[in-house]
């Protein structure tokens, strides 16, 4: 059995108490899990913020470490995978798909740290200025950056926080989900493999009422970089005041399939939109909107393509939807469809389940007041919503208190660019799904769904600060 212990002072460290991590698909206990307490959260912000003191690791440093960690992951990359569907559940697939990205985002961050530049300043440009002055800007690390991580990506999401931060020249400490403590750990460990200097980084495990607010509450962090609910993300903020905060919250993701799309890309493209990572990924298409001319046709592509596809043990390669993260969640998600289809919901494909494993579901005839769309389901289902006027449909998708990602399948660039333009979201995806997303490129919400923005280059910018300086004789 592992042992997810605390990192922080340079040390591995028990924790005050443990807590019991089981697998996901067989229920077998897998690891003994760490939990913080107050006094050891304190202990691990004290030290990271005198290794930021201690520490001025060059970018090209910085660059050496972060590409030494993902060469380690290459080199242990099946312990990395295997880490990962520990955690999470996650199938075979998106196991690899997890890592693959974590070792592109610390390629692209240690790159990034090479770039970190300012810009001169014209002063003479000014009416009456002086003559003789110089000025110019420069970016400096904002001090520890502290990473709130979520289950659904326990690797690369953490990799998002922590490369960037470290490309910065700031040290982090990290709090995982509790759910999901081992990928922390394993990566910290890569890291000072890598020779990252021992304080630079931190790991504590604990619930959000302790370990978590202890991180809030403190005023060594200059900046929080969180995943997870709109309703945690808003009082990180009350919480922390002005400091600065990445903010990735809730979603109700939409993808439009229009009249004139290729329908059996869109629906095959649909499917690992809808149903990766068991559905519980923000951006995972929730609500389906497939114009009335081809939805028959749509239909039955999906239905054909998932009736290749199976639910059920994560590590068989075959398996398509392993199980949600945990009991209470499958319970939430089946009593969803289940109350749905009691209220004139039809079920064209999946609505079974076993275990913590939900069949990847379809939904016809589900009105907006259902849960299965008017929240955020996390889970193996999607809903169909036919439309025929495409200015009504953007305006339903609107509609919401969200705007992270969605998609449009056309072939007419002048639907495609009505949608760009009238869709409020933070991506808009043409002949595409809602749920794309490569790890250079700049990612974040709108409204509720978030404020700040990922991507390695974009992060970066986030998390230093900029500084004039000027030069006069």
């Amino acid at each position: 059995m592992r042992k997810a212990q605390l990192f922080y002072a340079g040390a591995w460290t028990d924790g005050e108490s443990v807590l019991e991590l089981r697998d996901k698909f067989s229920g077998a206990p897998v690891a003994e899990v760490h939990q913080a307490s107050v006094a050891q959260v304190t202990a691990a912000l004290e030290a990271v913020a005198c290794g930021q003191e201690q520490h001025r690791l060059t970018p090209h440093e910085r660059f050496t470490v972060l590409s030494r960690t993902a060469g380690i992951l290459q080199e242990r990359y099946e312990e990395f995978v295997d880490t990962v569907i520990l955690d999470t559940g996650f199938t075979v697939t998106d196991a690899r798909r997890e890592v693959d990205r974590a070792m592109q985002t610390l390629q692209i961050s240690g790159e990034e740290a090479k770039r970190i530049h300012g810009e001169v300043v014209p002063w003479d440009a000014a009416p009456g200025a002086a003559q003789d002055r110089y000025a110019f800007t420069v970016r400096r690390p904002l001090g520890v950056v502290c990473a709130i991580t979520p289950f659904n990506s326990p690797l690369n999401t953490l990799v998002h926080k922590v490369a960037p931060a470290l490309a910065a020249g700031n040290s982090v400490i990290v709090k995982p989900a509790s759910y999901t403590p081992l990928s922390a750990g394993l990566l910290t460990s890569a890291l000072l493999e890598a020779g990252l200097p021992q304080d630079l980084v931190a790991v504590v495990q604990g619930g959000g009422a302790t370990v978590g607010q202890t991180l809030l509450e403190s005023r060594v962090p200059a900046f929080y970089a969180f995943t997870g609910s709109t309703e945690v993300g808003e009082h990180i903020q009350r919480t922390v005041g002005l400091r600065k905060t990445q903010l990735e919250m809730g979603s109700l993701s939409s993808t439009l399939v229009c009249d004139d799309a290729d329908v059996i890309k869109a629906a095959r493209l649909s499917v690992f939109a809808g149903f990766r990572k068991a559905g519980q990924v923000c951006t995972s298409v929730q609500r389906l909107y497939v114009q009335t001319g081809v939805l028959p046709d749509f239909v039955q592509a999906l239905q054909d393509v998932l009736a290749t596809q199976r639910a059920g043990d994560p590590r068989d390669d075959a398996t398509l939807v392993g199980p949600v993260i945990s009991g209470k969640d499958a319970d939430r998600i089946e009593s969803w469809i289940t109350a749905a289809v009691d209220r004139g919901a039809t079920v064209l494909a999946g609505g079974k389940r076993e275990g913590q494993v939900i069949e990847p579901t379809v939904l016809a005839d589900a009105t907006l007041d259902m849960d299965v769309l008017c929240k955020e389901i996390f889970g193996p289902v999607l809903s169909i919503r036919p439309f025929s006027d495409l200015d009504e449909a953007i305006a339903e998708i609107n509609d919401t208190p969200y705007g992270l990602s969605a998609g449009i399948f056309t072939a007419d660039i002048g639907r495609a660019l009505t949608a760009t333009e009238k869709l409020r979201m933070g991506s808009v995806h043409v002949n595409e799904t809602s749920s794309n997303r490569v790890d250079l490129m700049p990612y974040g919400g709108v409204k509720r769904s978030g404020m700040g923005i990922e991507g390695p280059k974009y992060a970066i910018e986030e998390m230093t600060e900029h500084r004039l300086i000027t030069l006069a004789p």
